[in-house]
């Protein structure tokens, strides 16, 4: 099947006042996210694939078995059979260990092929003198490949951080949506019942008939209003659905009778006293810094090798040989009986080489430039969303006396219309007031959750 249907009973009714309801918190949904969201996988798969190419980078320097044969048979003569096999393995520092055993026979060897007919045995190493004894390409590779692991888990960081911040932010908008919907339903209940108490008066003649006009037209309004409010609250549980799957990679349905929590089981943030110790630091910490420093650290490790390439190309290569002779391997061993040589290059101009170290200069000094201008745009973001935080929290302490006073307005100018001494129309101004007040109070806690949701993210933590 296509969907399932989330059936989300993750609080009782008793403990938020809701009967026939499945609430769904805060905490709870950001936890399915974090659970079963396909990005969330993504991310594991992006900081396993710097581990694969961590391990591809030291299988650089695995031991290696090689085998060269070459034969030549014409005219029913074998002209020559050469074979090499044997054993390399390359070490830190450049050097390469090598053994191995050569045999070569025929009628038509060259002179310096020619071999024991036993063949000969032989072992030695590979030293540079020159380019590539401080560092090489396989070094180069498997520095870098450990930066890049790190760098995949940053990444896995930030990513999670980005998911979970519009994750978070779907939250707060249905939350926002649900709380305005149970407002404008009260509302149009109020305006009902008012409209149905004047109809009553008028037929008995305690009222005019006028008065029922307004009534309706107030009832016509508020059925409007809560008309929209419950379309913003079904699109929003719709843009929530995005977030929502279950083991593997099921899309999720919110069931009709699934809610966030309604007002007033939600607390007023305070600001946390750990964001401002660490906003003079996160500009140092945060995980986007983290990896632009790894990546000037591997564009650093391309400049050394550019460096290297400077120096001349000096190798040095010497095997001992040995005979085998009755199954022994070293029968005769000497110390004058081995092979050696060296090997030398150098460009005459490096114009290659300058070129790539400029290059390599140049992409170090752009990457520092982007981390300085990342910096401070993170530190910014920083202290706005503290700023914001704290700003909305004090917002919200003031309203709910706002609100609190409406209310007080709105049941005096109701004692006051059932005693005759005010009117519908001002009964009505009251309510309206109330009723933005309210809806303005759930906007100001939407915003102080936001406001938290976002500082986390600016600092970078929501994926940790």
């Amino acid at each position: 099947m296509k969907h399932l249907v989330i059936l989300l009973i993750f609080a009782s009714a008793a403990l938020f006042g809701q009967d026939k309801q499945n609430v769904l918190t805060y905490d709870q949904y950001i936890s399915i996210v974090k659970e079963h969201h396909p990005l969330v996988k993504n991310a594991e798969l992006r900081a396993l694939s710097g581990q694969y190419q961590l391990k591809y980078a030291k299988g650089g320097f695995d031991a290696k078995i090689f085998s060269d044969i070459d034969q030549k048979y014409f005219d029913e003569k074998r002209y020559f059979s050469l074979m090499n096999s044997g054993l390399k393995v390359p070490a830190w520092f450049g050097i390469e260990v090598k053994a191995g055993y050569e045999h070569n026979i025929g009628e038509f060897v060259n002179n310096q092929n020619r071999l024991p007919q036993a063949g000969l045995w032989y072992a030695g190493i590979s030293v540079p003198v020159g380019q590539g004894l401080l560092i090489d390409e396989r070094r180069v590779q498997l520095k870098k490949a450990r930066l890049n692991e790190e760098m995949t888990r940053q990444d896995q960081v930030l990513l999670l951080n980005e998911l979970l911040f519009e994750a978070g932010q779907a939250y707060w908008d249905w939350f926002q949506a649900y709380n305005n919907y149970l407002i404008y339903t009260e509302a149009e209940e109020l305006a009902q019942d008012r409209f149905d108490a004047v109809l009553a008066e008028a037929r008995t003649g305690n009222r005019p008939y006028i008065d029922t006009i307004e009534a309706g037209i107030q009832l016509q309004n508020r059925q409007l209003a809560l008309q929209e409010a419950d379309l913003k609250f079904k699109n929003a549980g719709l843009n929530l659905t995005v977030y929502l799957w279950a083991e593997g990679f099921i899309p999720l349905e919110l069931e009709e009778s699934t809610t966030p929590q309604d007002r007033s089981t939600i607390s007023v943030l305070e600001l946390e006293n750990d964001f401002l110790l660490r906003a003079d630091t996160i500009g140092l910490s945060h995980p986007e810094i983290n990896r632009s420093n790894l990546k000037i650290d591997q564009l650093k490790i391309d400049k050394r090798w550019a460096i290297e390439k400077f120096i001349p190309k000096v190798r040095i290569n010497y095997n001992f040989l040995t005979e085998p002779a009755s199954g022994n391997l070293f029968p005769d061993y000497s110390i004058n009986n081995y092979k050696w040589g060296l090997n030398f290059s150098m460009p005459i101009s490096f114009a290659q080489e300058r070129q790539k170290f400029n290059m390599a200069k140049l992409k170090i000094q752009a990457a520092q430039m982007e981390l300085e201008t990342k910096r401070k745009m993170i530190e910014t973001k920083a202290m706005a969303s503290i700023n914001k935080w704290q700003t909305t929290k004090n917002q919200v302490d003031l309203y709910i006396q706002t609100v609190d006073n409406y209310e007080k307005l709105l049941d005096g100018e109701r004692t006051m219309f059932n005693a005759g001494e005010s009117s519908l129309f001002m009964v009505n101004s009251r309510e309206i007031g109330f009723i933005g007040a309210q809806v303005k109070l759930v906007e100001l806690i939407t915003k102080n959750h936001k406001a938290k949701l976002e500082t986390n993210y600016v600092f970078g933590v929501l994926g940790q």
